[in-house]
């Protein structure tokens, strides 16, 4: 007797999966069962439609399915609502202190929420599913309303530091600091449906006192969660940190008990060849952001020792940072500059093969996240965190080596549908869960409110008339 049909919510057929399993199958003709939020089995469409009834079944033959990209350095506030505002022409120290701190203190409630509303619909668009917050939010609870309201998954921070005394709408001590991360655990350790999560988040250069520094970790192991920050884009980090201490950032980080596995660092461009080491002896993971490096002119091609990372096991992990920085929240631009900045640079075309970039745009996100169990494959019992991408376009056609597609053809712009946690939060090119004109209409009259309100003047070089 033949038996029952185990039922399902949702099953993809016929499309092309891009599985990222421990052995990368790419399955022809494939098929992946979903029921609620999880992944209940992948294979040939004829296996799994003899397996299962479903109550919806999307033909996927005009789709590649892939999982969801992890985005390791994103600022959801402050940049997103302001992008393109800050000139281009300017060094790291003027971008960050002149332009962007002035801009991120400007927000009022609304409008951060309504910048990380723009922010997960670019990121859910283009194809990421998961991402980590760079700690720039001030009203986190109207943040959190508002992300969840897209269905996106994330891990959100806050703004904290205790040493620079402007702006002043951050200035704390470092008990307030302190005091301000445990709140924010306490609140949003994560939310009913487990798709959004807090970390101790500090901005970090050397805007951080020991103390600070020390508590922060304390209390992401406190919590299990994980710890991230900005280090070394610039010169100015290892200059301050052998100022005051005599010895470079990492090392000082190491020697503070800071450096672990749950602890992602963003940038580190100007490291030497013992920070490289600490970081591999430490299992921490950085976060590259590319187009940054290039826009802002870290030197990352002349001096970054991203290859050496690599080669020493650091979980090297991609982000798009900011909207004044990268300018845009597109992971898979992202994955391109990875893949190529290197061949280019050490003149070695063996460096950053297209499989290896976009297993960092997914697997090694999830393992600096700290859920590789959950996302980052397609894989059964994993979260139902999925990306399709449409072949009827010029750029997926003709269709011969998938990984080169997805690393150096195509771009967000092919995301046809997406699915979080189950849901379908993109469908057929659009937002399903909030009114993406109404948002992109008050994100512009928000945009244009903030700008005159920090009195930064307008450097446009081309005449508007």
């Amino acid at each position: 007797m033949t038996s029952p049909k185990q039922s399902l919510d949702t099953l993809i057929t016929h499309t092309l999966v891009v599985t990222m399993n421990p052995r990368r199958e790419v399955i022809a003709d494939g098929a992946v069962a979903i029921h609620g939020r999880e992944i209940v089995a992948v294979g040939k469409t004829a296996d799994l439609q003899a397996r299962f009834a479903s109550r919806e079944e999307l033909d996927g033959s005009r789709f590649v399915t892939c999982p969801g990209m992890v985005n390791c350095h994103i600022h959801i506030t402050g940049e997103p609502i302001t992008r393109g505002f800050v000139p281009d022409d300017i060094n790291f120290e003027a971008n960050v202190f002149d332009w962007l701190c002035p801009l991120y203190s400007a927000a009022n409630e609304r409008e951060e929420q309504l910048s990380a509303q723009l922010a997960a619909a670019e990121l859910l668009k283009s194809g990421t599913t998961t991402f980590l917050e760079a700690g720039t939010v001030r009203f986190v609870d109207a943040v959190v309303e508002g992300l969840a309201a897209t269905g996106i998954r994330g891990r959100i921070g806050e703004w904290t530091w205790d040493r620079p005394a402007e702006p002043a709408v951050y200035r704390r001590t470092t008990a307030e600091a302190i005091a301000s991360l445990e709140r924010l655990m306490a609140t949003h350790r994560e939310d009913a449906d487990g798709r959004l999560m807090a970390w101790p988040m500090i901005v970090g250069h050397t805007t951080c006192t020991p103390e600070l520094w020390k508590a922060a970790k304390r209390i992401a192991d406190e919590h299990r969660v994980g710890l991230n920050f900005h280090m070394s884009p610039a010169a100015m980090d290892p200059a301050g940190f052998l100022k005051e201490y005599g010895l470079r950032p990492i090392e000082f980080l190491a020697k503070i008990g800071v450096l672990d596995r749950n602890v992602v660092i963003v940038h580190c461009v100007h490291l030497d060849d013992h920070e490289v080491q600490l970081l591999a002896e430490h299992g921490v993971s950085v976060a590259h952001c590319p187009t940054t490096a290039l826009k802002v002119a870290y030197g990352v091609t002349q001096i970054g020792k991203m290859p050496e990372m690599a080669a020493a096991g650091v979980n090297l992990v991609i982000g798009t940072d900011g909207n004044n920085a990268s300018n845009y929240s597109d992971l898979m631009r992202a994955t391109y500059l990875v893949a190529g900045l290197f061949k280019d640079a050490r003149r070695d075309p063996t460096m950053f093969p297209a499989e290896k970039a976009y297993e960092m745009a997914t697997l090694g996100g999830a393992r600096a996240l700290l859920c590789e169990d959950q996302i980052g494959s397609i894989e059964a019992g994993k979260r139902a965190d999925l990306v399709l991408h449409d072949r009827q376009r010029p750029e997926w056609t003709p269709l011969l080596n998938v990984a080169n597609q997805l690393v150096y053809s195509a771009d967000g712009r092919s995301v046809h549908t997406v699915f979080v946690d189950g849901r379908k939060v993109v469908d057929n090119y659009r937002l399903t869960m909030i009114d993406e004109d109404r948002l992109y209409r008050e994100v512009q009259q928000a945009a244009e409110a903030i700008c005159r309100r920090t009195g930064l003047p307008d450097k446009s070089k081309w005449p508007v008339i």
